[in-house]
């Protein structure tokens, strides 16, 4: 399975018409934050494939329709409506099980769905809109907890792809307020052993800084303008189903 990963900067190299002739064999799309929305639209009508996205602490012009907490008027249709806005699921805060992205298990070697599961938003440093303390990032964490562990049971393992905006501390983070990667995402890879970790937030103007990491038992990924992952043995059909499970 081909997974094209992209966040925070809108990559000429992605946004044109050609695309797909130089990344043919794309299965799935993860759009890591800060980008506008009309960008993801491009990117699902151009490769006509999964895509969910997370948003970032900026480009905030539509997160108020993923989040009633965020909204200036009353309307829950709407709200429903928006969860698959653009033609892309939103990932923010939720687990999916797709199975019309199968791959083969190394390890039981049997075909099993994509698991998959992400977080918005970035650390606190001035009150703006999509930006969580760890501690509020953390409760929003627990809430997946049981789709998790009904994970674990069902397929043998709790998730396969754990997408955000923000990276784990000490991972690819820096040091300003902004840029300052969660406690809790540590906790979480430690915990429930995705085979990645893709994030955006942490800008690479310099080739040499690291865009690949080790945490545990997951690959944590930097999909700052693009990348493209590789996940094993995919087996993926033509049309896209998911539940949340």
């Amino acid at each position: 399975m081909k997974i094209l990963c992209v966040s925070d900067y809108v990559d000429p190299l992605i946004y044109t018409q050609n695309v797909k002739e130089a990344y043919p064999d794309i299965d799935l799309i993860l759009c890591a934050g800060d980008l506008p929305m009309d960008y993801v639209d491009f990117i699902v009508t151009v490769f006509n494939k999964p895509t969910y996205f997370v948003f970032g602490n900026h480009d905030l012009k539509e997160y108020r329709f993923y989040h009633r907490d965020s909204r200036f008027d009353n309307n829950p249709t709407r709200y429903e409506q928006s969860m698959n806005g653009h033609g892309a699921t939103y990932l923010g805060f939720k687990s999916f099980v797709n199975t019309n992205l199968m791959f083969e298990d190394p390890q039981t070697g049997k075909m099993t769905p994509l698991l998959i599961a992400g977080a918005s938003g970035s650390m606190r440093y001035n009150n703006g809109l999509c930006q969580f303390t760890d501690a509020q990032m953390k409760r929003k964490l627990l809430k997946l907890v049981p789709k998790l562990i009904y994970n674990k049971f069902k397929y043998g393992r709790y998730l396969d792809i754990f997408m955000t905006h923000a990276s784990p501390r000490h991972i690819h983070d820096h040091e300003d307020p902004c840029h300052l990667g969660f406690e809790c995402y540590n906790w979480f890879l430690r915990r429930f052993k995705p085979a990645f970790m893709v994030h955006g937030h942490i800008h690479l103007y310099d080739l040499r800084e690291e865009r690949i990491g080790r945490y545990y038992d997951s690959t944590v990924v930097n999909a700052y303008a693009h990348y493209v992952i590789d996940f094993p043995a995919a087996i993926t059909a033509s049309t896209t189903e998911e539940k949340d499970n």
